[in-house]
């Protein structure tokens, strides 16, 4: 038994009894203390709201040799921006039901497209568009199936590195081109003149 002294007397409650009122206080206690904002529901953030975001996106930037991965990553940080504050949090919510409204997730891309333009102007699209253009392009997925290497700086710069390195573009043509041939025999006087223009810049 614990005894407790009281004024006016001492009441005897066993030690299960005070266990039991310290937790139930401390639990209390903690509910007190919680920050109503925490316990918030993220705008956005059950399956069916997050598909028609990474369908938004992928038809905002769409690429066809993209996986999916590095769409749902750009939604996610969509989502989590427009939950940043009460504001943006009503913005990407009605944006969302705007959405759903349209029928937007069965939409094929060249109807996708038809309603983007319509709502090109609206904070919902320029939130979804300026976040992914930046999230989307930074994905290291991403750079690899672009055929960016990525930062050089921190491996001594480019300039031993490829910087010259035109692989991603067609072999330049070498020989003149023979239209270029007839037009300067037409005229002696176009060579000259843009001989004469080159100096002069």
């Amino acid at each position: 038994m614990i005894i407790i002294i009281i004024e006016g007397g001492d009441m005897s409650i066993s030690r299960r009894s005070f266990v039991f009122g310290s937790v139930a206080a401390s639990v209390f206690i903690s509910l007190w203390d919680i920050n109503p904002s925490k316990a918030e529901v993220k705008v956005g953030d059950n399956a069916e709201d997050k598909k028609l975001i990474i369908k938004m996106v992928r038809d905002v930037y769409p690429h066809d040799r993209f996986p999916e991965a590095p769409y749902e990553r750009t939604a996610n940080d969509v989502i989590t921006k427009g939950n940043a504050d009460s504001a943006k949090k009503t913005m990407l919510s009605e944006g969302i039901e705007n959405l759903k409204k349209a029928n937007y997730g069965k939409l094929n891309f060249k109807k996708s497209t038809k309603y983007l333009k319509k709502i090109e102007n609206s904070g919902f699209f320029q939130h979804v568009r300026s976040t992914s253009v930046v999230t989307l392009y930074n994905d290291q997925e991403v750079w690899g199936l672009l055929g960016y290497e990525g930062s050089s700086f921190e491996k001594g710069g480019y300039i031993n590195r490829g910087f010259n390195d035109l692989d991603w573009l067609p072999d330049p043509r070498i020989e003149e081109h023979p239209d270029l041939a007839a037009f300067l025999k037409a005229d002696p006087n176009r060579l000259a003149a843009i001989e004469d223009m080159i100096k002069l810049n």
